[in-house]
């Protein structure tokens, strides 16, 4: 699998109100540290049980990332959520490390509050 997607690609969906699902595949104490505008946190390691909950349209526009470009989470949250037959599923690989040295802020768990 080799989809991928850039930190200007999804600033563009969320200003556009492009219906996308992000994903953040890290544990919760780096999510509540800072995320994505409106992403969901469910850890790669979690995606198998969580998914059907959290993610009900397999058909559904959803970004998976991590920490940075060298982390792999996001790969392996990828390439479960494909094998359970999501059909729309995109890597952002730069992560959160990408989102913020292309200028854009992240959100803080609960408050909205950026960062």
């Amino acid at each position: 699998m080799n989809n991928t997607i850039k930190p200007e690609q999804i600033k563009q969906n969320l200003d556009q109100g492009i219906p996308m699902t992000l994903v953040e595949a890290l544990p919760e104490r780096y999510f509540a540290a800072g995320h994505l505008p409106g992403a969901l946190n469910i850890p790669h390691d979690e995606i198998r049980a969580r998914a059907a909950e959290q993610l009900p349209d397999n058909e559904a526009l959803i970004v998976v990332y991590c920490a940075s470009s060298s982390c792999q989470n996001s790969k392996m949250a990828a390439q479960i959520l494909a094998q359970m037959g999501y059909v729309n599923v995109q890597e952002f690989v730069e992560g959160k490390q990408g989102w913020e040295e292309a200028g854009y802020p992240l959100e803080l768990a609960n408050t909205g509050a950026e960062v």
